[in-house]
This record gives C-alpha cells, structure tokens and sequence, in this order.
C-alpha cells in the first residue's frame, strides 16, 4: 500500500509535512521520501529506506537540509518517491499509491513511440512513479497529462505533483479506490490520504476529493482542473482492516464502523445459539481490537486482552522479508496474561484471515498458555481472489489464500465452480470450508462476517464499494 500528504503554506511548513506524512507509517514499510519547494532553492528532494527503522528516524535531520512552504511525502510500500522530474511540463516532484499491473506493456509503447528510455533499477524493473510521469508528460498539461495517465494505466493511481511554483496538483484514482481529503487552516491547505494526519496538525476538513477528480492546491484556494466521475469503487478494507482508526472516508469513520462491525458478528452468534460458554471476547491485535469490543458491547461477554503485543522494538511483524522470519517475530511478539488464558474459553476476532500462517501460530499459543478453548471470528468473509487493483493483500498465485487452499483440497477444481457457496456459511459447501479449518488450526468454532453485514456497518451503497477480494465482482 502506502500514503500521501503534502502543504501549502503561507509559511514553512516541513515540519508539518514530516509529521503528516508519518502519520502515514501504518501504510508502508519500504521506502520514505519527501520533497519541497522554496522560493529561492527550488525544488529538493530525500529519500530513504524505512524497513528497517522508522521513517521519523530517517528523516530527524530533515530540518537542517531542506526548506519549503510547499511539501509533500510518501510512504511507500514499492519504490523510491517522490521522484523529481524535469520535462516538457517543467520541473516537478510527484509521488502516487497504488499499483500499474500493465506497466511493461505502457514500458514498451513508451519507448517504441516516443524514444525515451528510461532509469532501470535492479533486474531491469523502472520504477512505477518514473513511468506515471512519463505518460503524463505525454501531454501538454498535467490535468491532460493525469487524466491520459489514469486511462492508460490497468490499476489504481491516487497522485501528487508539486510544482516549481509551489502549487500542490491532488489527483484522487479513477474510481476513488483509496481516498484524498484536504483541509484547511489559517496559512493554507493540507491534502492527505488519512484524515486524522492534517487535523492533529490544526487543519480542518474543507474537501474529499471525488473518483477521478483533479485539484490544484495554492495558498489562495482549490481550483479544480477537473470534475469527478460517476462511478466510485472505494476498498472496502480502509474501514475494516487498513485505515487507522481515528481516520474518516466518504463521512464514515473508521472506529465507529469496526464497533458496528463486531456487534453485527454477536448478532449472528446469538440467533445460531453459539459460542455462549466464552469467559473473555478478545481482539487478535491491533486491528481486530474493535471488532472485538463491539462483539462483546453487544454479547455483554466480557473483553480482555489475553496477550499484549510487544511492539517497542518491533512495530510491525511483516518487516523481515521473508515469510519464516516475519512468524518468528510475530511469535516473539506475544506476551501472555496468564490469568487470562488457563482455563479459559475464548474468543478472537481478527480483522481478517488471509494466509492463515501468523494466526496458526497464535492459536498454538494459546493453547500452550492454558487456554480451555479459541473460537476464532473473521471481521471480513473468506478472501477468495488475489487484489488487482491496489498493492495489498496481494498474492503470487490464488492458491496463498487460505480458504482457495481448503476448496482445493475438499473438491479440487470442480469446487472453484462454486466460491460463492463457500462464501455463505449456512450452505453445506460453507460449512465443510469453516469446519475443515477449525480441524486445521485447532478452533472450538469459527466463523467469517458476511458480506451483507460489512457492507451494512459500513453504511455506504453496496454499489460504491469494491469487494472484489470476496466476491470477485468488478
């Protein structure tokens, strides 16, 4: 994934944008970089790796060697941006989220019809963000240059430019897959992927840009180059996995949905009857957390938290690349409240099953403690296809996915005929998917969301959201 913010400012303003933009670490663990704009300096920019440390530690001396009262930053989960570009539009920086799965084939027209070339990283990949303004440069504008871009790409591309007079243009994707807000304060305007990131900073939400929709951004106002579209497909795992909590899109804030989410689980045990012997609700954490707390406001089962993550040293359990290291540290992360867990029956909600590696290892874990029982709930249904059209959850082959992985080993490929009965847990195919995994992770019982009631705590037409991930619907 990854996440954007940029300002404009009447006044200096890197500061502002270095929290902004680490306020936007949750969404990437790659590469960090900022870029800025000063009046006598021109246009700066620093990139660094932040797999390794956090991006404020990178950039802690970032005050001393660049200035601007326009900036913007990135994290990113894929390559090093922003880039700096100089061509027949001038000199800009420009950074995107997303993902261009056409990108050899846009490589090769490129070339072929214009006899550019361009910068080959190791293996001989270019970066994305280095042909996105390629194809924008194509054009004699940047709003032409960004609506070409978008057109031509097979993906999701949210983007900014910041220009050589300091103008921030704010490009949402297509069909507003991933959002972009802009807020207001006294000296000018912020533009951002999470909501809360400018008004911790004192901005106030004044706009959230529409699908496809291009904006410049000076300290005079918004000027829009070019109107939103009609459709919009916004992921619905902002709200149920990867946005942070205190953040807001299209008006729904993040926390409240997830409460909602977990009460309309309960409501689902309660009617089956089920799961009425727990001593403690608890959320695999952090995100499962409020899925977890609104199960248990609406089961009047008691929350608990069963086992603390250790996070001072190790933030986030993906960091290591490969996949063996990525579970011992998940592992090493968990500490136990023993008091909480001998003897006891309990049930987990995680914000979502994808692989089933790290979750197989917590459940073993807390058996080991003591534990009498673990029901496990998913906040979201079985993830049936591989995402193609943002850079998460993304898997080599369909067969990563856990629950692709039972309805081969149940039917082989005769069942690839019927995911959507697999889907529904009160058909019999349904049914043999969730007990053959209780069978194989050791679950007293387990059970997913369905799709009506995310999309129902939610609260935004189904038509708007994309689920493509559970139900393969363009």
């Amino acid at each position: 994934m990854g996440g954007y913010f940029g300002i404009v400012s009447k006044k200096e303003c890197l500061a502002d944008v270095f929290f902004g933009t680490d306020y936007h670490s949750h969404l990437g663990t790659r590469r960090g970089g900022l870029a800025a704009y000063d009046s006598e300096i021109g246009l700066q920019r620093k990139i660094h790796s932040i797999e390794n440390a956090p991006f404020r530690t990178k950039f802690e001396r970032i005050f001393d060697e660049m200035h601007g009262t326009s900036a913007i930053g990135c994290i990113s989960d894929t390559d090093p941006q922003p880039l700096l570009i100089r061509s027949n539009l001038g000199t800009y920086a420009i950074c995107n989220v997303g993902i261009i799965n056409n990108a050899p084939e846009l490589i090769d027209r490129y070339v072929s019809f214009s006899g550019g070339h361009f910068d080959a990283m190791t293996g001989g990949r270019v970066n994305v963000t280095e042909l996105l303004a390629a194809l924008i440069d194509q054009k004699s504008s940047f709003c032409d240059g960004i609506k070409f871009a978008q057109k031509s790409i097979v993906g999701t591309a949210g983007i900014l430019v910041l220009k050589d007079n300091g103008s921030i243009i704010a490009a949402r994707d297509r069909l507003g897959r991933l959002p972009m807000l802009v807020g207001k304060n006294g000296d000018g305007y912020a533009v951002s992927f999470e909501s809360f990131a400018y008004q911790k900073l004192g901005y106030e939400t004044v706009k959230e840009l529409g699908p496809g929709e291009i904006v410049e951004i000076t300290t005079g106002g918004i000027r829009q180059l070019s109107p939103p579209g009609e459709k919009m497909k916004i992921c619905t795992f902002l709200w149920s996995y990867y946005g942070y909590p205190t953040s807001e899109y299209e008006g729904i804030g993040v926390e409240g949905m997830r409460y909602r989410n977990g009460e309309l689980l309960a409501e689902n045990d309660m009617k089956k009857g089920i799961a009425e012997d727990i001593d403690y609700v608890g959320g695999v954490p952090d995100s499962g957390t409020p899925h977890a707390i609104g199960y248990a406001n609406k089961s009047r089962i008691p929350f608990a938290r069963a086992f603390i993550k250790y996070t001072p040293t190790w933030a986030r359990s993906f960091m290591p690349g490969s996949q063996v290291d990525r579970n011992k540290i998940a592992k090493m992360k968990q500490i136990p409240v023993y008091e909480l867990i001998k003897d006891k029956n309990l049930l987990f909600v995680d914000d979502s099953i994808v692989r089933g590696t790290q979750l197989k290892e917590t459940v073993d874990f807390l058996y080991e403690n003591g534990a009498k029982s673990v029901h496990m709930r998913s906040a979201c249904p079985p993830i049936m296809y591989g995402c193609k059209y943002l850079n998460f959850s993304r898997a080599t082959s369909e067969m990563e996915l856990l629950a692709r992985r039972v309805i081969m080993e149940l039917e082989g490929e005769e069942g690839m005929k019927h995911i959507d009965e697999y889907a529904d847990g009160d058909t019999e195919r349904g049914k043999a998917l969730r007990d053959t995994i209780c069978k194989k992770f050791n679950f007293a019982s387990l059970d997913f969301q369905k799709l009506d009631d995310l999309i129902k705590s939610i609260g935004i037409e189904p038509c708007k959201l994309c689920t493509y991930c559970w139900n393969g619907k363009e």
